[in-house]
């Protein structure tokens, strides 16, 4: 359990990290940081609101990073749930100010490309669910 939920924590963290990685900068986690840059791409920030989002993404990263280090030697289902509703709340505190600083028709693409993101991720999870059952059948 311990370990299926750091690799989660990591997981969720690595887009973020990316983010926060200067532009011509190295990449981890594979495709993970690629998402992130992309949207951004395709937003056609000025280099203000480049510079801004980058500061943003470098506090989420730091205070997921935090609100992690708090909880994860504390694994109790309770710790846990609470772990997770923390990050979900900084997550979307950091999307809101991200959103706030687009313009109108930056905003409506940043929301197109979030739905996509949860899309796919809803997509993953399904997947793995599946793939979690058909391992319990073979054995």
């Amino acid at each position: 359990m311990r370990k299926t939920l750091t690799a989660a924590l990591l997981a969720l963290t690595l887009p973020t990290l990316a983010m926060a990685m200067p532009e011509g900068g190295p990449r981890h986690g594979g495709g993970h940081g690629e998402h992130g840059s992309r949207m951004f791409k395709e937003l056609d920030l000025s280099k203000e609101q480049h510079r801004e989002i980058r500061t943003l993404m470098g506090e989420q990263m730091k205070s997921r990073h935090e609100i992690t280090k708090r909880y994860l030697d504390k694994l109790p289902a309770a710790e846990q749930k609470a772990m997770q509703d923390e990050l979900k709340a900084a997550k979307d505190k950091q999307q809101s100010a991200i959103r706030a600083l687009l313009k109108p028709e930056q905003q409506t693409a940043f929301d197109a490309q979030l739905k996509k993101m949860q899309e796919r991720r809803a997509e993953r999870e399904a997947f793995n669910a599946w793939k979690a059952q058909q391992a319990t059948k073979a054995e």
